[in-house]
C-alpha cells in the first residue's frame, strides 16, 4: 500500500472526493493523476470533470467552478456516485454552485484555502466569513488551511503549483502509493524537462507533509480489489477519448480527420502523440464538413478512415454522411455527445444525439449506430465499427458522451487479435462482369472497387444508382 501507511487509518469501501477551483488552477490534472494512481493500485475508479460554461469565467464566482470528482472504491464503479465525502476548494465562492447541485451532504469534509480571510479587499473578507458560517450551518465540516502560503515556500506562482501540492495532500490522506504518484507526475511533465518534474514532485512531497502535520485526523484506506476479483489480469487506465484512440489503432485504421470540438478534441491530441507508431495520420481540418469530406475521400481511395466530433459536428456533417450512405463508402464516425441543441452546453453531459444519429438525414439513409456504455466499450466498439463499416460499405456512428470522454477508469487489458485489423486490400484486376455496387445475395456483402484497380473504374456521385452506376 502507501509508503509508511498510518496505523489506525479508517477503513472504507469507497469514498468520493472533489477538487474545486477557478479555471486554470490545475484541479483536473491533480484529480486525474490521483484517479490514475488509485486505479493502478487496484481500486475501482470513476472520475468526472467539473467544467464551467465559459472558457475563462471571472475568478471567485459561483458559476466559475472548475474541478473534478473522483470516486474510488474497493469494487468496480461505473458512475460518479452521489454526495462527495471530502472536498478540497481553492476559494469559497466556487462551492455555491456545487452546493446548489446537491453535490455535498451533512458531514462532508471541506478543506478550504484560508488566505481570503486576510485579503486586502474588505468585501472579499466579508464574503469568506459569511460563506464559512453558511457552510457550517449546512453541516459541512470545515477545515481552513493555509495551502497557498505553504506552496509559496516552494514556488513563486502557487496558481501553477498548488494542484500538485493538493495531490500530495490527497495521497497522504488516502494512504496512496507515493512512489507511484511521483512516477505519474514524472510521466505527466516528461516533455517539460527534469527541472519541471523535480519542482512538481517537491510540491507533491510538501503536500504530503502538510496533510500529515495539519490534518492527521483525516486518514483513510480504501483497499484495492481482491486478487480473486482481479483474476491475475493486467489493466489499462484511460479516459474514454484515449480508449477511442486505442481502438482506432487496434482496429488498424490509417487516418483520423477531425475539427476541434469540446468534448471530443482530446482524442485527436492523444492520437497526435501516438498514432504514428502504428502508421496512422491525424488530419485537423478547417471545419466539420471538410473533416468528414477528407475521411470519405480517404476511404474511397482504400484507406480505413474515421472522423471524430460532437453533436454540432454531426449536424454539420449530415449531408456528407448521406453521401457516404448513397455512395456506399465505409466510414466510422465517433460522436462524443454533449448538451444540445445547437451549440448548447459544450461542457455538460447529455445523451441526446441518438435520434439524430439514427434518422438525421434526408431520405431513407440507413446507418449502423453503436452506443458505448463504459470506457472499455469505447475501445472495443471502435474496432467493431470499423469491421461493420467495411463489411457492409456503410457509415457506422459510435455514440459516447462527455462523462465517458473525460472520466478515468481501469479496465482489463485486451489481447490484440488479428481479426481486429482491416485485411489487406485486394488490388488485383477487377472482374468487369461484376458491377461496382454488386451485392452477394447469400452473404449480403459487397466487394469494393478501389481507384487504380484495372477495370475497376466507375462513376461515383451522390445521386441514386443501380448496381451498375
Amino acid at each position: 500500500m502507501a509508503n509508511g501507511e498510518t496505523a489506525g487509518a479508517v477503513q472504507l469501501r469507497e469514498h468520493i472526493v472533489e477538487i474545486v477551483s477557478d479555471s486554470g488552477e490545475g484541479a483536473q490534472k491533480a484529480g486525474q493523476t490521483f484517479g490514475t494512481v488509485c486505479a493502478k493500485m487496484g481500486n475501482g475508479v470513476w472520475t468526472v470533470e467539473i467544467i464551467p460554461a465559459e472558457i475563462q469565467p471571472p475568478a471567485r464566482s459561483p458559476a466559475g467552478a472548475s474541478g473534478i470528482r473522483i470516486r474510488l472504491a474497493t469494487n468496480v464503479v461505473t458512475n460518479m456516485g452521489d454526495e462527495a465525502d471530502l472536498v478540497v476548494a481553492f476559494n469559497e465562492q466556487v462551492l455555491y454552485s456545487r452546493i446548489a447541485n446537491g453535490a455535498y451532504r451533512e458531514g462532508t469534509k471541506l478543506l478550504l484555502e484560508n488566505k481570503w480571510q486576510e485579503d486586502p479587499q474588505p468585501e472579499i473578507r466579508e464574503q469568506y466569513a459569511k460563506a464559512i458560517e453558511e457552510f457550517k450551518t449546512n453541516g459541512l465540516e470545515v477545515h481552513e488551511l493555509a495551502i497557498e502560503k505553504a506552496c509559496l515556500i516552494h514556488t513563486n506562482n502557487p496558481r501553477r503549483g498548488k494542484n500538485m501540492f493538493v495531490l500530495g495532500m490527497l495521497c497522504r490522506i488516502y494512504n496512496r502509493d507515493l512512489n507511484m504518484a511521483r512516477a505519474e507526475i514524472a510521466n505527466t511533465f516528461k516533455r517539460k524537462g527534469e527541472k519541471i518534474i523535480t519542482a512538481n514532485q517537491k510540491l507533491f512531497d510538501a503536500g504530503c507533509a502538510f496533510a500529515e502535520e495539519h490534518i492527521p485526523e483525516l486518514c483513510y484506506v480504501v483497499p484495492p480489489r481482491s486478487e480473486a476479483d482481479l483474476g491475475g489480469r493486467k489493466f489499462l487506465v484511460s479516459n474514454g477519448n484515449q480508449a477511442v484512440g486505442l481502438g482506432v489503432m487496434a482496429a488498424g485504421m490509417e487516418l483520423v480527420s477531425m475539427y476541434p470540438i469540446t468534448p471530443a478534441t482530446s482524442a485527436s491530441h492523444y492520437l497526435a502523440d501516438v498514432f504514428h507508431n502504428t502508421g496512422g495520420f491525424v488530419h485537423q481540418a478547417e471545419d466539420e464538413i471538410a473533416a468528414i469530406g477528407f475521411a470519405i475521400g480517404a476511404s474511397f481511395a482504400g484507406k480505413t478512415a474515421c472522423t471524430i466530433t460532437s453533436g454540432p459536428g454531426i449536424a454539420l456533417k449530415t449531408e456528407m454522411i448521406g453521401l457516404a450512405v448513397m455512395a456506399e463508402i465505409p466510414l466510422v464516425i465517433v460522436d462524443v455527445q454533449r448538451g444540445g441543441p445547437s451549440t448548447g452546453l459544450p461542457t455538460k453531459v447529455e445523451q441526446g444525439d441518438l435520434l439524430a444519429a439514427l434518422y438525421g438525414a434526408t431520405g431513407d439513409a440507413p446507418k449502423i449506430v453503436l452506443a458505448a456504455a463504459t470506457i472499455e466499450e469505447c475501445l472495443h466498439y471502435v474496432i467493431l465499427a470499423r469491421r461493420l463499416a467495411e463489411a457492409f460499405r456503410i457509415p457506422v456512428i459510435l455514440l459516447t458522451d462527455a462523462n465517458l470522454a473525460t472520466g478515468v477508469q481501469p479496465y482489463p487489458r485486451p489481447d490484440v487479435s488479428t481479426q481486429w485489423f482491416a485485411p489487406p486490400l485486394d488490388q488485383s484486376d477487377w472482374d468487369p462482369e461484376i458491377p461496382p455496387y454488386h451485392w452477394d445475395v447469400n452473404t449480403g456483402l459487397s466487394p469494393r472497387p478501389i481507384p487504380g484497380m484495372r477495370d475497376g473504374n466507375y462513376i461515383l456521385t451522390g445521386l441514386a444508382h443501380t448496381k451498375y452506376s
